[in-house]
């Protein structure tokens, strides 16, 4: 078990960047002002400017004794929720704090706790492969557990992969039709695979992953009423829409070949953009290192390296996801880069 004082000092520049949003989150939700301001230029002018400033690092560290930090995210996942979403909904905060918090927790859920449950989802531990799913059950979103590793890594670079975004698709395309398809396969891979083993259609973990939505909607409701189900759903759908953009930067255009055989050649790093960028990649848990995940789905995050051979953005992932969000300029930007690794 790893302790506190047995962090190698990798780690420690994974947890500054992680949880110390966290804590001035928590700080913004209790008391406002200064705080909530901070969080925001923590998560954006200051990780781009780290980004900047700092040499890129393709290099990887030990994939020992990451788990504590794992542990702890997802124990400010659970914490920093209901502190939240009760400052979103009370009458404290001025609204344009109320904007900033919302703004600021969005991204913390949507970049670093996204990419912590993600992390999880793919351990064998059942312990902390659950706790990964109950970080995507209460932002609304369970189905990923299930669509990501048994869909997304399946049929990568494939348009049988919801998350695969197309080239000249936009962004807005993309988040309605990927959300839809992933939760419609995901359904229907674990029915398949419990019809495999002969268990019944009642495993099936989407009735975790639906119950288990509906009873933090209906907890919502009672402690807070209606103002803060409607934060919480709110917050749910901006946190997703994180997850979403991260899919779509890192998928976009990029497609396997067919063999004649009309399978798919094997996933190859020129099948995932990546980010070399260190204080990003940092705050999202080396989910920049996207080819070398794809290449080895149970290798821990510290793990990760960048293969030379990778497609690499221009610019850090935030900041690609940011521009996405104006789909004339990311397809002058992107589209003759995917004509280049398509040709590759």
């Amino acid at each position: 078990m790893l302790t506190i004082r047995n962090m190698t000092p990798r780690l420690w520049h994974f947890a500054f960047a992680t949880l110390t949003p966290a804590a001035l989150l928590a700080a913004g939700a209790f008391w406002g002002g200064p705080w909530i301001l901070a969080t925001v230029i923590y998560l954006t002018a200051m990780t781009s400017a780290l980004d900047r400033l700092i040499k890129p690092n393709g290099t990887a560290t030990d994939q020992q004794s990451d788990t504590l930090l794992s542990v702890l995210i997802v124990m400010a996942h659970f914490a920093l929720l209901p502190l939240v979403v009760g400052a979103l909904a009370g009458s404290s905060l001025q609204p344009i704090e109320k904007a900033g918090l919302f703004f600021a927790a969005g991204l913390w859920y949507g970049q670093v706790s996204n990419a912590n449950a993600h992390e999880l989802i793919h351990r064998q531990s059942r312990a902390l492969h659950r706790l990964g799913m109950w970080s995507y059950i209460t932002l609304l979103f369970g189905h990923h557990t299930s669509a990501h590793v048994l869909v997304h890594h399946q049929h990568v670079a494939t348009y049988d992969d919801p998350n695969t975004s197309r080239k000249g698709e936009s962004l807005y395309r993309y988040i309605i039709r990927a959300w839809i398809g992933s939760f419609q396969k995901g359904y229907i891979a674990e029915r398949d695979k419990l019809t495999r083993v002969g268990r019944p259609a009642s495993r099936n973990p989407y009735v975790v992953y639906v119950g288990g939505a509906a009873l933090c909607l209906s907890v919502t409701t009672w402690l807070g009423g209606w103002q803060a189900l409607l934060a919480y759903v709110a917050l749910c759908a901006y946190a997703q829409s994180q997850l979403l953009m991260s899919d779509y930067v890192q998928h976009y255009g990029l497609l396997r070949a067919k063999r004649p055989d009309g399978k798919p050649v094997p996933v190859a790093a020129k099948h995932s953009w990546n980010s070399p960028h260190w204080f990003s990649s940092a705050l999202m848990l080396n989910a920049t290192r996207h080819s070398d995940h794809h290449a080895h789905p149970g290798r821990h995050y510290p793990a990760l390296t960048l293969p030379k051979d990778a497609p690499m953005l221009p610019r850090p992932l935030p900041l690609m996801a940011s521009i996405a969000l104006i789909p004339p300029l990311w397809r002058r930007i992107m589209d003759p880069r995917v004509e280049k690794w398509r040709d590759a």
